[in-house]
């Protein structure tokens, strides 16, 4: 499966930002999807990801209850929607993919990777 990730930009603190996942190559159906995010001299973490039929879904500590994850297999799409921005929200941001029923919360679980939208959050 191919991923290719958008929607990224420069918001203000407080503000929001909806990215955007588009696959192709296979239905992401079977897939569990996994948002993470790297900033500059940081480890890659993970921001959110939700499992195959979108039932379950887990979050980063330092986004939990401002982001949301969320997937229409239908469009094979997968989305990140990002409100209450902070500047340390500042970072790449990948989706990932992950031929499994089970939601890994670590990057090295995941098989398939987009090429990174980037972030920026000015205070």
């Amino acid at each position: 499966v191919q991923l290719q990730a958008s929607g990224g930009g420069l918001a203000q603190a407080g503000g929001s930002l909806r990215l955007s996942c588009a696959a192709s190559g296979d239905n992401i159906g079977g897939y569990a999807m996994g948002w993470f995010r790297q900033a500059p001299g940081k480890d890659r973490e993970l921001v959110a990801a939700i499992s195959p039929d979108g039932s379950y879904t887990t979050y980063g500590l330092s986004v939990k209850g401002r982001f949301t994850i969320s997937r229409d297999n239908a469009k094979n799409m997968v989305f990140l929607q990002m409100d209450s921005l902070k500047p340390e929200d500042t970072a790449v941001y990948y989706c990932a993919a992950d031929w499994t029923l089970v939601v890994h919360r670590t990057s090295y679980e995941y098989d398939y990777w987009g090429q990174g939208t980037l972030v920026t959050v000015s205070s």
